[in-house]
């Protein structure tokens, strides 16, 4: 329902904006989180959020909140309005309908429909348009839904917990638990935003995990998956006893492998090579916009040399495990010169307990989608 409350200052209604958006985190996929502030004469008279996917936009739930308050106000919002007809009618419409005067949004919306028409029907309406404030901290909360609708596969999250000196696991492959129990818990959370969690085949045999959402915020079926080469996955594994689609990536086609797996209700998918582009374009044929990869190192590397990735996400516990066989969290060919090392920005770090949480966005794709969202 549209919110409604007397007129109030607001310093920042961009900000607000961004803050109502972040209240969509879990349910809007496929769509964006977008929110929406109708300011006219220095006082908030409307505000919204997509609440959900094929609900009323953000847009809508401010201008009914505003009513006939918004003709000559501002809107401000973290996302330009769409202007395309989906499973609800095109909100660039019912601003201007609205009698919206100006528009302030955090950058444009680069959905191939509308590519190179940024703002053009609200420009077209007479209405003024004002873009760039707080572009980071909005392409940061969208990274998801703007990846997928520039690059056409899911985006990709790597995610994995190490001690202080950088080891997931003992050189006995002991790993439960480097992390306490507040850094596990904010690992579920990040299942609940994503679409699909991926592991390879030696983090499903060392640990056995169900790899589930358990905290019920999330949309939709959470597909589980492993990246499985020679098809080692045991049909008495714990993730083949928990509902929910499975999906095993192999090169495999050893018969009996695959039919004890599809007798316990995984869809075995035999790939060319199990690569991290194909199992993303498979994924996103599943409708999947965002992907969380736990681990291990070698899959983490993979996707780290492909390049298919945009953002890390580490705890690091005040843990020294040592050892010259202990794995860190990246396996592959790396990095061979400190030059060519990937830099990470939008780096925040936060208290998890006692162990540490970073997060960061690959450089590169950030400048990407800065150049794909210019208004």
């Amino acid at each position: 329902m549209p919110t409604s409350s007397p007129p109030r200052s607001s310093p920042e209604p961009l900000a607000r904006a961004l803050a109502l958006a972040a209240r969509g985190r879990y349910t809007t996929a496929p769509n964006p989180r977008v929110g929406a502030v109708v300011v006219r004469d220095g006082a908030v008279v409307g505000e919204g959020w997509h609440r959900r996917a094929g609900e009323p936009h953000a847009e809508v739930h401010a201008l009914a909140a505003a009513g006939a308050r918004a003709r000559g106000a501002t809107l401000y919002l973290n996302l330009e309005p769409c202007a395309h007809h989906g499973r609800t009618p095109p909100c660039c419409e019912a601003v201007a309908a609205a009698g919206i005067a100006r528009v302030v949004a955090c950058h444009a919306d680069p959905v191939p429909r509308g590519a190179g028409a940024a703002f053009a029907f609200p420009r077209a309406a007479g209405i003024e348009v004002e873009t760039g404030r707080l572009a980071g901290e909005a392409i940061e909360l969208n990274l998801a839904y703007l990846v997928e609708r520039t690059l056409g596969r899911p985006a990709v999250t790597l995610k994995w917990g190490a001690s202080l000196d950088g080891r997931i696991a003992t050189a006995s492959g002991e790993s439960r638990w480097i992390t306490g129990e507040r850094a596990r818990h904010r690992a579920l959370e990040l299942r609940e935003e994503h679409g699909a969690v991926l592991v390879g085949s030696g983090t499903a045999l060392a640990d056995d995990p169900r790899l589930t959402r358990r905290l019920g915020r999330g949309v939709g079926e959470l597909v589980r998956a492993v990246a499985d080469r020679r098809l080692r996955l045991p049909p008495g594994a714990a993730l083949l006893g928990e509902p929910g689609p499975v999906v095993v990536y192999t090169e495999s086609d050893e018969p009996a492998a695959r039919a004890g797996l599809e007798a316990r209700g995984a869809e075995v998918v035999r790939l060319e090579r199990v690569t991290p582009a194909a199992m993303l374009a498979d994924l996103g044929r599943r409708g999947v916009q965002a992907v969380l990869v736990e681990g291990g190192a070698a899959l983490a590397g993979a996707f780290f040399d492909a390049g298919t990735w945009e953002r890390v996400v580490a705890f690091t516990a005040p843990l020294l495990v040592g050892g010259e066989g202990a794995p860190a969290p990246l396996g592959g060919g790396g990095s061979r010169r400190l030059a060519e090392a990937v830099r990470l920005e939008r780096v925040r770090v936060r208290r998890a307990g006692d162990d540490v949480w970073t997060t960061g966005i690959r450089s590169s794709c950030l400048r990407d989608l800065f150049a794909s969202v210019a208004g």
